[in-house]
């Protein structure tokens, strides 16, 4: 069982992780728990931090290889109305 919960964190977003790490932390900072809880729920903290982090790491690595193929775009300001490849917004 304890393999279950690592496969369904894999699949969360960032935000999803980011509330459930929140609430991780909420139950810690009661400080109600019983000390093997705690310290279970400590270590799903430390996990979805981690996940979390990966998450942010990932979203970079898009940006900037998006940056990259772009790199020799032009840029300018955008103006309402301006066509691109005659399609007007």
């Amino acid at each position: 069982m304890a393999r279950k919960p690592k496969e369904t964190e894999n699949e969360l977003d960032f935000e999803s992780t980011l509330v459930q790490l929140e609430n991780v932390v909420n139950q810690l900072e009661n400080g109600d728990l019983p000390l093997e809880e705690a310290l279970k729920t400590f270590e799903r903290g430390v996990n979805l931090a981690k996940l979390g982090q990966q998450r942010l790491q990932q979203a970079e690595q898009r940006i900037q290889i998006l940056l990259q193929k772009s790199a020799t775009a032009e840029l300018s300001d955008y103006q309402q109305g301006q066509q691109d490849d005659g399609l007007q917004f």
